[in-house]
């Protein structure tokens, strides 16, 4: 079977849905959006497109969402995706002469995810290529973690690169980096802490040095310009952030 069901998790995405569902009309044979509960525009225009199914699940955990999501998949083959993305062109294309071949049992299919940061695409900073696999055969993998969840495959998967990005569009301000940078260093803290981690003085000061330096000069990052020493500098402050959280 070469039919193809795609999987978005929401809340609040009015700003991205629309794009995101577009992107995969002509590649998915069905589309199921599992929202935990949005009070904006998000289902509005997802029951617009026909074919999605909505489905409302309270909130439990990005991996128990998405692992939600697949479960109710009619098809064999899943294409996880985040309703902050879509493919480019060319991977549309290579999804769609995938299905045309036909899938291969036992493998998972992965792609670059190219990040666009107010407005700016981010080819370096350690950001690009971000390779992620994004489609596999039901039941052949699954979601776990809190803070960033982590695709578990099972077996051993031959891991087929295709052609073409996954457009990642993250962030349309610094102030809605900031925000979220803090939610994530909370909960990365809060994880460390409940396995022992402790941060300490020379760690505060020297891992958010590390991590600009990694990814501003190692990681080319002064090659995307003004966004680039950005996005750098709010790395080395999530890093600061956390272990700051961990004292």
């Amino acid at each position: 079977m070469n039919q193809l069901t795609a999987v978005i998790i929401t809340q609040n995405e009015e700003r991205n849905i629309g794009r995101c569902l577009e992107s995969l009309e002509d590649v998915a044979d069905e589309i199921i959006v599992v929202d935990s509960g949005s009070t904006d525009r998000t289902e509005l225009l997802c029951r617009g497109c026909k074919e999605v199914r909505f489905v409302h699940h309270d909130w439990s955990g990005y991996s128990e969402q998405k692992n939600f999501a697949e479960s109710l998949a009619s098809h064999d083959w899943i294409l996880s995706i985040d309703a902050d993305e879509a493919p480019s062109h060319t991977l549309r294309t290579s999804l769609k002469e995938l299905k045309r071949k036909g899938f291969v049992t036992g493998n998972v299919y992965s792609m670059h995810r190219l990040t666009n940061y107010c407005g700016h695409w981010i080819w370096h900073c350690g950001w690009y290529p971000d390779e992620k696999v994004r489609l596999w055969q039901k039941g052949r993998a699954h979601w776990e973690g809190v803070v960033h969840e982590e695709l578990i495959l099972q077996g051993n998967p031959k891991q087929v690169l295709l052609t073409g990005n996954l457009l990642h569009y993250s962030y349309y301000s610094i102030e809605e980096h900031q925000r979220r940078l803090e939610k994530y260093a909370q909960l990365s803290a809060e994880k460390s802490l409940q396995q022992g981690r402790k941060a300490t003085w020379f760690s505060i000061h020297t891992k958010p040095l590390w991590r600009f330096l990694r990814g501003y000069i190692i990681k080319r990052g002064f090659m995307d310009g003004k966004a680039g020493l950005t996005v750098c500098k709010m790395e080395a402050r999530y890093v600061r952030r956390r272990e700051e959280l961990m004292r």
